[in-house]
């Protein structure tokens, strides 16, 4: 177990250090800012969307290693995938951010932040891009503030 978590720990450390999908966006069909006014942390997410998938998506921004690592594994995981199932794997991503509880099949990468939802005040963190991402998808305009 201790192998497993070092694996976990040193996977976020290396989409800290290099996020994936770390620039601006030319032409995003849609770019929505994300804060969470706790600790600081700032995004801007852009997505691009044609025939109802999420074609590209990129992110800029600043914030702890657990925020830019989320950030970076979920356009990794996001990238190329119908607009329906971004959304179902964020309610996923949600319920295993916030229970623990992990849905292997669904998650795939995103498992390596399952240990987040024992320290509350990183869940903020993790979940910051991915309610900036839901935004986007539900077509809501405005800056998205971390809620959970």
């Amino acid at each position: 177990m201790d192998e497993l978590r070092e694996l976990y720990q040193q996977l976020i450390l290396d989409h800290n250090k290099s996020p994936r999908n770390f620039h601006v966006m030319d032409e995003p069909c849609e770019s929505t800012e994300g804060y969470n006014p706790l600790c600081g942390d700032k995004l801007t997410l852009y997505v691009k969307i044609e025939d109802d998938v999420v074609a590209d998506i990129s992110f800029v921004g600043s914030g702890c290693a657990i925020s830019k690592a989320s950030a970076s594994i979920m356009t990794e995981e996001i990238k190329g995938k119908p607009v329906d199932e971004a959304k179902v794997i964020f309610e996923n991503f949600r319920d295993m951010i916030t229970t623990g509880k992990v849905n292997k099949e669904e998650l795939g990468k995103l498992e390596v932040l399952s240990g987040v939802y024992k320290f509350p005040s990183r869940v903020k963190c993790a979940i910051l891009s991915w309610h900036t991402l839901k935004n986007i998808l539900d077509n809501e305009s405005g800056s998205v503030a971390s809620t959970e």
